[in-house]
């Protein structure tokens, strides 16, 4: 019997030998934009490896601004910091957080999970939320506090009134809450479960309403493109409308394999989102993509991609819900893995960035050559997007091509700063204008 280091190598060199074709030569931003250049599909046995493998930064290093922008590290050494929340007070909560555990079933889901764990992911959970406080003369966050813990690969975070509200991989819970304390120890209540089986794709982000009556919940699908069965997928893959009162919810928007990034359009009050889109039809296709969501709106997944365009490796096919299938707004570029979203509302940063949509590209693991690993921004004019994305933050691939670093969540302090989560760097970094005072306190 091979030794299971024999066998794993063996299911890499298969899987990579199955994706020598889906080599592109075609730059990521063909892919990008409101409309998109969309090439024949390339469907492959088994998906591209193009594996960066974590590595983490190095003492004195960190991502590259663009001109006009300077960063710095908020929190270092943190465990898989995947998103954050700004609360009324300035206060700053990071979700510490990775993927529940599960029984990876059959050899390609086993090689699969082998591959995510080398790439950063897969790792086990810290399953709590940090507090940080002000900004020291260097950047650093003045206090750090565990907020909350014990909690099941926690990823979105709300507070309405005096209620914080948590999305688990499995369920939402509430936990009373006073303006200015560190940490909670009251025990949470549960709003809803949410569907929590296999969790093909496990992050649960919400964010509140307006007027604070209803949480929008992003769920992803539990597989590629329903290859388990859909039955499977009930509840998932679409964005729920939770009343926050009873718990009861409905389904706002449907068709969405991955869904994660959530904010509303300063100008309009429109939600939009970001969403992964499906593998294995080459590094070319689909693409991952901005979008504002239509009440009621389904976006293909798993029948179509961008619209009306068909993967034929569905069965039964649906051209019943094909022929509805809303085609998005602004396209990310083909496995980009874009997660984070927020909008440049309450943002000090210089032009370019006054006005658009921060992204958070977590970067691929299965195109050649690689795609995202980045922070970009989306130029905005009256409420759509207007223009082609500028990068805010790269530099998280040193040149052996490894992940320094890979960028999740995204989102505004107090103070107008960018607060970026980096994952694989565990580090909170901070965005601000080139020669402005890192120091809240000083500017």
């Amino acid at each position: 019997m091979k030794p299971i280091r024999t066998i794993f190598a063996m299911g890499l060199a298969a899987i990579a030998l199955s994706a020598c074709e889906s080599q592109t030569a075609t730059p990521v931003s063909e892919g990008m934009g409101p409309n998109p250049k969309l090439p024949p599909p390339k469907e492959t046995a088994l998906p591209t490896i193009n594996i960066a493998v974590a590595r983490g930064w190095g003492e004195g290093q960190k991502p590259k601004p663009a001109e006009g922008l300077q960063v710095a590290a908020l929190a270092r050494h943190l465990d898989h910091p995947r998103w954050i929340y700004v609360l009324p007070n300035g206060d700053v909560l990071v979700a510490e957080s990775d993927a529940p555990p599960k029984e990876a079933t059959g050899f390609r889901n086993w090689v699969q999970g082998k591959v995510m764990k080398m790439a950063g992911s897969n790792r086990g959970s810290a399953d709590r939320i940090t507090l940080l406080r002000g900004v020291g003369p260097n950047g650093e966050a003045q206090t750090r506090e565990v907020f909350l813990e014990n909690l099941f690969s926690p990823f979105g975070m709300a507070l309405i009134g005096d209620t914080f509200y948590v999305a688990n991989a499995n369920s939402i819970m509430k936990y009373p809450y006073q303006e200015g304390q560190t940490k909670i120890t009251a025990a949470g209540e549960k709003l809803t479960d949410l569907p929590g089986e296999l969790n093909h794709h496990w992050t649960k982000n919400i964010v509140a309403s307006k007027d604070g009556t209803k949480l929008f919940v992003a769920i992803g699908s539990n597989s590629n493109i329903g290859e388990n069965g859909m039955e499977l997928e009930k509840d998932r893959a679409m964005i729920w409308e939770v009343d926050v009162a009873t718990g009861q919810h409905r389904v706002f928007a449907s068709g969405l394999r991955n869904p994660v990034g959530m904010a509303f359009e300063p100008q309009t009050g429109v939600l939009w989102v970001a969403v992964n889109e499906r593998d294995e039809l080459g590094s070319e296709l689909p693409p991952d993509y901005l979008t504002s969501v239509k009440e009621g709106g389904f976006y293909g997944w798993p029948y179509s991609y961008w619209g009306q365009h068909v993967d034929t490796r569905v069965q039964p096919q649906r051209p019943d819900l094909v022929e509805k299938a809303i085609v998005p707004d602004y396209a990310l570029g083909s496995h980009t893995a874009s997660l984070g979203l927020t909008f440049a509302e309450g943002s000090k940063l210089p032009k370019p960035f006054a006005n658009g949509a921060f992204i958070g590209q977590h970067g691929s693991w299965n195109r050649k050559p690689k795609s995202g690993y980045k922070v970009i921004f989306v130029p905005f004019e009256n409420g759509k997007p207007n223009g082609m994305p500028i990068d805010v933050l790269t530099g998280f691939l040193s040149q052996n091509d490894e992940a320094l670093g890979r960028p999740v969540g995204v989102t505004f302090d107090k103070d107008g700063a960018l607060l970026v989560a980096d994952d694989v760097g565990n580090v909170v970094w901070r965005v601000t204008g080139a020669g402005s005072a890192q120091s809240a306190k000083a500017e």
